[in-house]
C-alpha cells in the first residue's frame, strides 16, 4: 500500500513537472482578479472552484498537447532534449491521456459554471491547442500564446456574469501583450535553433536587437492595459499601487535582458513575471477585503 502511495505521489509529481503546472501562476491571479471584479467583491465557493478546475484543465491539455507536438523539437534542440518526453520518463500515450483529462476538466467545469462557458469552451479549447503549431507558421505566435492566457480573465468574468464588459477585455489585452512580450524574450535563447529549423519566432525573423524592441512595445502597452482595467473598475489605492508595481517589474526584466546578455533570462522571466501576477492580485484583493470591512 504504500509503495503504491509512493509510485502515485511520484506520477502526480511528473505529470505536474511536464506540463509545469507552476506556470498557473502567470495567468491564474489575472483570473481571478475578473472573478473578483465581476462578483463585486467575493465569488461564490462553488464558482470559485470550478474557475480553478477550468484553469487546471485548460493548463493541463494545452501544454500536454504541446509537449506531444513539439516531441522531435524538443528532442533536437539542446535546450529541451532533457524534457520528459525525449529522455523517456513517459511515454506518448500518458502524455495523450494527461491532455485528454485536461480536456474533459475543462468542459465539466465548464459545464457546471453556465451554458454559455459550456458552449464556448471548445473554442476555448481550440484556440489554445492551435498554439502548438503557429511557430510553424507565423511570427505573430507569440501573440497566440498571450490571448491564450489573456481568455483566462475573460473566461472568469463569464463564468460570473454571462456576458462579456469592458473590464476583462481590457485586462485580456494587458495579459496577452504582457505574455507576449515576455515569450518573445523567451525566444532569444531559440533564435539560432528556430532560425535552423524554420520555425517562425521574432528572435528568429528580426534578429534579437529588433525582437526585444517589439517586446519593450508590447510591455508599455500591457502597462496601458492594466492601467485601464484599474480605471474601468474604479481601483482603490492597492491595485494602482499593483499596476504600479508591474511597469517597475516590466522595466526591470528588460534591465535585465540584452541580445548579448541572455545569463539572466530565467530571471527576467521567472521572478519578474510571476511576481507581477501575484502582487497585482494580492493587493487588488486587499483592496477588496478593505471595501468589505468598511463601514
Amino acid at each position: 500500500m504504500e509503495g503504491r502511495r509512493v509510485s502515485l505521489l511520484a506520477g502526480v509529481r511528473t505529470a505536474a513537472e511536464l506540463v509545469r503546472l507552476s506556470h498557473t501562476v502567470f495567468a491564474l491571479p489575472f483570473a481571478l482578479m475578473a472573478l473578483l471584479a465581476a462578483s463585486r467583491g467575493w465569488p461564490p465557493p462553488a464558482v470559485l472552484g470550478w474557475v480553478l478546475v477550468a484553469m487546471v484543465g485548460a493548463r493541463t491539455t494545452a501544454m500536454a498537447f504541446n509537449r506531444l507536438v513539439d516531441h522531435a523539437l524538443d528532442a533536437a534542440n539542446p535546450r529541451t532534449a532533457g524534457r520528459h518526453l525525449p529522455r523517456g520518463v513517459v511515454g506518448r500515450p500518458s502524455v495523450w491521456a494527461l491532455a485528454g483529462g485536461g480536456a474533459a476538466l475543462l468542459v465539466v467545469a465548464a459545464w457546471r459554471l453556465n451554458p454559455l462557458c459550456l458552449a464556448l469552451s471548445p473554442l476555448a479549447l481550440g484556440w489554445v491547442l492551435a498554439y502548438s503549431f503557429a511557430k510553424r507558421f507565423t511570427a505573430l505566435s507569440h501573440l497566440w500564446l498571450g490571448l491564450s492566457l489573456g481568455l483566462a480573465p475573460i473566461g472568469a468574468w463569464l463564468a460570473t456574469r454571462g456576458a462579456l464588459a469592458a473590464p476583462p477585455v481590457a485586462l485580456a489585452l494587458a495579459v496577452t501583450c504582457w505574455v507576449a512580450g515576455f515569450d518573445v524574450l523567451y525566444a532569444l535563447q531559440d533564435e539560432a535553433f528556430d532560425r535552423a529549423r524554420g520555425l517562425h519566432s521574432l528572435p528568429a525573423r528580426l534578429g534579437a536587437g529588433r525582437a526585444i524592441a517589439v517586446a519593450r512595445t508590447l510591455h508599455a502597452l500591457a502597462a496601458a492595459g492594466f492601467a485601464a482595467f484599474a480605471l474601468l473598475v474604479g481601483a482603490g489605492p492597492g491595485l494602482w499601487l499593483g499596476v504600479a508595481a508591474a511597469a517597475v517589474l516590466l522595466i526591470w526584466q528588460h534591465l535585465l535582458v540584452a541580445p548579448q546578455r541572455l545569463e539572466r533570462l530565467d530571471t527576467a522571466f521567472f521572478t519578474a513575471n510571476g511576481a507581477l501576477s501575484i502582487v497585482m492580485f494580492g493587493l487588488y484583493a486587499l483592496d477588496m477585503m478593505l471595501a468589505a470591512w468598511a463601514p
